[in-house]
């Protein structure tokens, strides 16, 4: 099997011959990249500390005290709701930003090709309004929210349709939802404003033939059943013991994919090669063993975990030896 049929086999739990892998060089990566090429940021005077600051194509105002993360938002690009009626996003349905990844798809046929979305409504909109003016609002200001969600939702939808005409297998967006032990809002909030967000922008993709991955860090536990009822196909956590392998295997192997290192807050900070190693293993035995269900990956930021690239690479030899252990 190609490493596209492979992948796609552990999202269907169709008996794949090893579990996925994206793993650095020189391991095995069965997943494709592609984004959008998006307009550059605009570079702005940084302020105290601040290594860097800039303004992204949505007029949002990113910052960070570090060369290496990705920043927070410092200032968004509608703090004022007076703002929002004059407001223009970027055109996510330019054909030609996608026209780089178009080609890269059609010359690499081999590996499972994934396009990166932009977010899906909560990441982008609370970009816009900044967290804390936006957590307010959706208790606050609920009709605002829904014109600034319908806004960005008509964005998104071009988003993905430009995947699925670019050759994608898939769709991956990052939105994290969960703090260290809950939800971000609560699940009765998420199920009322964000879960037809999902509806659409799930659905989409899935009627263009695509598979959803997401992304997200934190205790998300509260809805997950919705977000496998909404048709995601994988999730992609980072902190996998944070919700407890074994709860995940056992309450929702079979139903969602999996796709993780080996835990990035608890393992890896370790560097002990034994327990890497056994996590490595687990992870495979007991997310693998549905007729599929794994990706093992690997973390791309070293040095946000303040661990050398040797940390990593223990866990990446562990997931290609331990990748025929698929039940």
């Amino acid at each position: 099997m190609t490493s596209r049929e492979i992948i796609q086999a552990v999202l269907a739990f169709a008996d794949p011959p090893r579990i996925g892998l994206q793993l650095a060089q020189p391991h095995t990566n069965d997943i494709l990249f592609g984004w959008r090429q998006s307009k550059p940021p605009e570079l702005l005077p940084t302020q105290g500390n601040e290594a860097w600051r800039r303004k992204d194509e949505w007029g949002v105002t990113w910052a960070s005290l570090t060369e290496y993360d990705k920043g927070e938002v410092v200032a968004g690009a509608i703090e004022d709701w007076a703002q929002l009626a004059d407001y223009s996003p970027p055109d996510l349905g330019q054909t030609e930003c996608y026209a780089e990844a178009t080609s890269q798809f059609a010359a690499d046929k081999e590996r499972f090709r994934l396009g990166g979305l932009d977010g899906l409504t909560f990441k982008i909109a609370q970009g816009l309004r900044r967290l804390d003016n936006y957590l307010c609002d959706l208790a606050l200001q609920p009709e605002k929210i829904a014109r600034l969600h319908e806004m960005v939702r008509a964005e998104l939808l071009k988003n993905i349709d430009a995947w699925a005409d670019a050759g994608a297998d898939g769709v991956m967006f990052w939105e994290d939802w969960g703090t260290q032990d809950r939800l971000m809002i609560s699940p009765e909030m998420w199920r009322e404003v964000f879960r037809p967000e999902f509806e659409v922008l799930v659905g989409r993709a899935r009627q263009r033939g695509l598979a959803v991955i997401m992304h997200s860090c934190g205790a998300v536990d509260a809805i997950i059943d919705d977000l496998i009822e909404v048709g995601v196909s994988c999730l992609q956590f980072d902190q996998p013991t944070l919700h407890g392998i074994d709860h995940l295997s056992n309450r929702y192997g079979g139903r969602v994919a999996f796709w993780c290192p080996v835990d990035i807050q608890r393992t890896l900070q370790t560097r002990d090669e034994t327990k890497i190693r056994s996590e490595a293993r687990e992870l495979v035995e007991k997310l693998a063993c549905f007729g599929g269900g794994f990706i093992a990956g690997h973390y791309s930021g070293d040095a946000a975990l303040g661990l050398p690239p040797e940390t990593q690479r223990i866990a990446d030899a562990a997931f290609e030896e331990f990748a025929a252990l698929n039940g």
